[in-house]
């Protein structure tokens, strides 16, 4: 007599293969393998731009330049000419770097960068912002990290394990993009968010959720292993807020939107300007450069100290919170930061401004409750200030709030500079200093 267990079994493993081939549809078990493979890769590279301007070219350079002011202007102007030759005789295209050519890649290549000028536009980056280019190591940091998620699909694209397909291509752009975000300030969420905040202004890219993540939480372990993992602008936050506090940092957020958007439009006319400019992009650049070693020197001569509105200068967000500065220095420095940074970038300087952005809102936020609120609480004002500006130039208003608490420690401040983001956001409209962004994701 036949044993009716065999039966019993083969009768119910076609049901057990159909409900785990339900399970594992979408086919994300390859993520695991293909995410980490971008989170090391882009970790060990953002690793490397860090140590090459944060460790070894900015601290000698700003000791050099707040030790001999005469230098400033010609030192950044050089910074910048060098950046411009690089851009326009390496490059195919000067204009084209940093988190627009991502956002475009996006929408208008299916997720194709093309690497070959890659290691240009690295030194050209570390050339602008290492010589006092009023910007930050993001933007080499996004258009890296995007670029290596972009050159790993024609890679791994070739082998069947890994089963990736034409759409994965964007996936694994934006993927490299949050990695880079999350090791440059040891903000793996902010990562996240930002990269899938990115290429829209009211929508988000929600494909790329489950790889994002892996890849921005490898990124963040692998530059810390070298680097560490502290808070990149830590800072001590008070225990709570009041609905008062609330009020004025819906004030505050309704300000720092409509100057973010006086500022995305000059600064938009200004960029225009100077692309349609037939000077060579060099000279363009070495302008821009003079322009914004100008604004450093015009700021040390009325506020003689360290604190200096040019380069990356992260040490200035300690400065500015833990050293106490009249409001109208504060706002002067965020005048001329702005000013830096649209002189620097405007005119083709190879970077973004998250943190010229993060510094001013920051500054107009202790400013702001120093001479209308009248409050100790600085830090309060300053962490909503930041997420404020941070929301309504870059169309991110998640991202903005995520980064405040995890880049500066100030995770009291959350409720406080999510209404001040949310305000900034509504006031400061369509305006975006990303000009690729879209509203939305168009239907297919």
């Amino acid at each position: 007599m036949d044993d009716p267990k065999p039966t019993f079994l083969r009768r119910r493993l076609p049901l057990v293969h159909a409900d785990f081939a339900a399970t594992y549809a979408r086919s994300l078990h390859k993520w695991l393998l293909v995410a980490p493979l971008i989170g090391v890769t882009v970790g060990l590279a953002v690793t490397l731009v860090a140590v090459a301007i944060l460790r070894l070219t900015w601290p000698a350079v700003l000791g050099f330049y707040l030790g001999h002011h005469w230098a400033i202007v010609p030192g950044v102007a050089a910074g910048c000419a060098v950046a411009g030759l690089i851009m326009q005789y390496l490059t195919p295209d000067a204009n084209e770097h940093s988190t627009e050519e991502v956002i475009r890649s996006y929408h208008e290549h299916g997720g194709r960068i093309d690497v070959r000028p890659f290691p240009a536009k690295l030194l050209a980056a570390v050339a602008t912002v290492g010589a006092g280019g009023s910007a930050a190591l993001e933007g080499p940091s996004i258009y890296g990290g995007a670029a290596l998620g972009s050159w790993l699909w024609t890679r791994l694209e070739r082998l069947r394990r890994f089963e990736l397909t034409a759409r994965d291509r964007r996936i694994m752009l934006i993927c490299g993009a949050a990695a880079g975000m999350s090791a440059v300030f040891r903000a793996p969420l902010t990562g996240i968010v930002f990269a899938l905040e990115m290429p829209y202004k009211d929508d988000l890219a929600h494909e790329a959720l489950m790889p994002s993540l892996i890849a921005s939480v490898i990124s963040y372990l692998t530059l810390g292993a070298f680097l560490g993992t502290d808070p990149l602008f830590n800072f001590a936050s008070a225990a709570g807020y009041t609905m008062r506090d609330l009020l004025w940092c819906a004030l505050l957020g309704g300000l720092i939107g409509l100057l973010a958007m006086a500022f995305v439009i000059t600064f938009g006319r200004l960029r225009r300007a100077v692309v349609a400019c037939r000077a060579p992009h060099w000279m363009k650049l070495t302008l821009g450069g003079l322009l914004t070693g100008l604004c450093g020197v015009a700021f040390l001569h009325l506020y003689p100290g360290d604190l200096i509105p040019i380069g990356p200068n992260y040490g200035a967000v300690g400065m500015i919170l833990n050293t106490h500065h009249s409001s109208s220095e504060l706002v002067v420095f965020g005048g001329l930061k702005l000013a830096a940074t649209a002189f620097t970038l405007g005119a083709g300087g190879v970077s973004a401004m998250f943190v010229p952005l993060f510094l001013t809102g920051g500054g107009l936020g202790v400013a702001f409750a120093q001479t209308v609120v009248r409050t100790a609480s600085v830090s309060l004002y300053a962490a909503v200030g930041m997420s404020s500006f941070l929301s309504a130039a870059y169309k991110t208003p998640l991202a903005a709030v995520v980064f405040v608490a995890e880049a500066t420690g100030g995770h009291a401040f959350l409720v406080p500079a999510l209404m001040g983001a949310a305000v900034a956001y509504a006031v400061s409209g369509d305006a975006s200093v990303s000009g690729d962004q879209r509203v939305r994701e168009r239907a297919v």
